[in-house]
Order: C-alpha cells, then structure tokens, then sequence
C-alpha cells in the first residue's frame, strides 16, 4: 500500500513540474461583431467590446494590476502589437 501512495504521489509531482505556469496576458482579439479581452490559455473571453480601444483600456487595466502583457492582434488574428506591465 505504502509503494502505490509513492508511486500515486510521483506522477502528480512530474505533471505539475511539467506543466507551464498559468500566466495573466491579455489578448485583445476580434470577435464576433467586435472585439473581446482574452487570458492567455483562456477559451473563455473575459469582456466583449464594440471597439478595439475600448478592449485594449480593459486588457491593460488588467495587465497593470497582474504585472502582465497586453497582447493586441489585428482583425486576420495576427499580432500587431505587445505592450508589457512585467516590471
């Protein structure tokens, strides 16, 4: 019993040592009729807007508190541009 509670206990430290650690980025991306604020990792959108500057405010309010980056794409999806608060 005592050599499957360390085995048990083995594969739960590997996977989380192998897992990156969740970050608080923001992505700006288009979405639907607008534009939607992102976590990196997130499927979820965490706020929809009408307009792009409007969801870059939101992202980078976000960002400053979380020490984070906005990432800010383009309507193709790609990146146009990354603003930093890491510091």
């Amino acid at each position: 019993m005592r050599s499957l509670l360390e085995i048990v206990k083995a594969i739960f430290e590997s996977s989380r040592k192998s897992s990156r650690p969740r970050t608080w980025h923001q992505h700006v991306v288009p979405h639907e009729d607008g534009w939607a604020v992102r976590r990196e990792g997130n499927k979820r959108i965490t706020s929809k807007h009408r307009r792009q500057d409007t969801a870059i405010r939101k992202a980078k309010s976000i960002a400053r508190k979380r020490k984070a980056d906005v990432i800010i794409h383009r309507e193709d999806g790609t990146i146009r541009d990354r603003i930093s608060y890491e510091k």
